[in-house]
Order: structure tokens, then C-alpha cells, then sequence
């Protein structure tokens, strides 16, 4: 198997959004994404212009790395990005799973993978209007027959205006039985840049204003717990 792209690798920490919020977890960053969102935090992993930051490393040195970090007690392992779905973590996936820890990943939904099914939590993030991508529906779908297997697969979706909101319902109607986690975007990408606590909790406030006028009780919104925490931190 060719090297695994990985960005960095720290914990263990607490997941700061979606299902697993507040979750004991090692983050996995790979490198590499066929996305360019507008409002990316995480370019260090994304633009190739940091590919000679990114550390070209076997599962079993990525897994390593994981143990030592967690001293050895399972834990979860989350797999983002970038687009860790650009890569075959599955091997990584099998060696972890065999020691007991459990597995999530986030990605658009914009490549499937037959390993999907091996993870414990698949997370589906597709980006909405505000990004300046366009999803490809038909790979989303293709992404979640992927992840049947998967102990759970959930949509995660960031809202930063109305529009937003309006493509995430559109959307969130064509896969019904997915449990659906909304939360408000962070325009302020910039690492050095502070966070003000006032917005953010504004943003908040605007998206559970939205839901609960508008009486959609489907979603559970969510803050960004990290960005309310530490702020800007790159890797967070």
C-alpha cells in the first residue's frame, strides 16, 4: 500500500462539532482535497501548496503515533481533512478496530469508499451554497450506500445565511432516516485572528431562532465547541 498523506496527528483532545461532540478523541488530518471552500479552516490540509508539510507515513507508523498519543487505552480516532476519502484508510481502520478503538470520519460525500463500512460513526458533511462548491448528489448517495455498514452515519451541515438553510432542507429531505446535525459557520478562518465569543453565540442564537420558527424539529443544532473554547486554533 502507497504512503498515507497526513497533515498531522495530535490528541487526544475533545471533538468540538457534530455527533460526537465533547468526545475523548485523536485527530487524523490528511492531506489533500478535492474542495476549495471559501470559508476553509483547514487549508494547512487542503491546498497543495503545504504538500511538503504533509508527512508521507504507512498505517502502521500512523497507528504508532495513535498509541502512543492515547497511551494505549482505546479511544475514538477521527479521520478528517481535507478529504481523508481521497485515500485508503482502510488498513488504518482494520488495525485500530482490532485493538478495541473506534473509528469516525468526515468527509463532503463527494467520494465513496468500500471501507466506509468498517467505520464506526461516517460523517457526511456536504457543503452548502456559502462554500462555492456545488455537491454532486449522486456521490453523496453513493457515499452513504457505502456506509451501510457503518455503526452510524449522520449528515453534518454548516450554515452561514438563509441560503444556506434553505439548500440544507432541500437536502436533508432526500435522506430522511439520517440523523441531521446543523451548526453555525465561523467566517474568521484566520488562526491569528481572535474569536469574538458575542458572535459566535450570535450565529448560534440566528440558527436556533430558524429551526425552532420555523417548527423543524428534525436537526439538532450545534455550536462549534472548539471555536467557543480556544478559538481559531489550527487543528482543532
Amino acid at each position: 500500500m502507497s504512503a498515507l498523506r497526513i497533515a498531522e496527528i495530535f490528541g487526544p483532545t475533545i471533538q468540538g462539532e457534530g455527533v460526537l461532540i465533547g468526545e475523548p478523541t485523536v485527530f487524523v488530518r490528511a492531506g489533500g482535497c478535492d474542495y476549495r471552500c471559501s470559508w476553509c479552516d483547514s487549508m494547512h490540509a487542503v491546498d497543495s501548496a503545504f504538500r511538503d508539510q504533509w508527512a508521507p507515513m504507512s498505517a502502521e507508523a500512523i497507528w504508532a503515533e495513535v498509541t502512543r498519543l492515547s497511551g494505549g487505552r482505546p479511544l475514538t480516532v477521527s479521520i478528517s481533512g481535507g478529504n481523508p476519502a481521497i485515500q485508503d484508510f482502510g488498513p488504518l481502520i482494520a488495525l485500530g478496530r482490532a485493538e478495541g478503538y473506534r473509528f469516525a470520519l468526515e468527509t463532503q460525500g463527494s467520494i465513496a469508499r468500500d471501507w466506509f463500512g468498517a467505520l464506526d460513526v461516517l460523517v457526511l458533511s456536504p457543503k452548502p451554497p456559502s462554500s462555492g462548491e456545488t455537491p454532486d448528489r449522486a456521490a453523496l448517495a453513493d457515499c452513504i450506500a457505502a456506509g451501510q455498514g457503518a455503526g452510524q452515519a449522520v449528515l453534518k451541515i454548516v450554515i452561514f445565511d438563509r441560503r444556506d438553510y434553505d439548500w440544507a432542507r432541500a437536502l436533508a429531505e432526500d435522506w430522511p432516516d439520517l440523523p441531521l446535525y446543523l451548526q453555525p459557520g465561523n467566517p474568521d478562518v484566520d488562526p491569528d485572528s481572535p474569536v469574538a465569543a458575542q458572535d459566535v453565540a450570535d450565529r448560534l442564537r440566528w440558527l436556533v431562532d430558524m429551526v425552532t420558527e420555523d417548527r423543524w424539529f428534525r436537526p439538532r443544532v450545534l455550536p462549534q465547541l472548539h471555536v467557543l473554547l480556544w478559538g481559531n486554533l489550527r487543528g482543532v
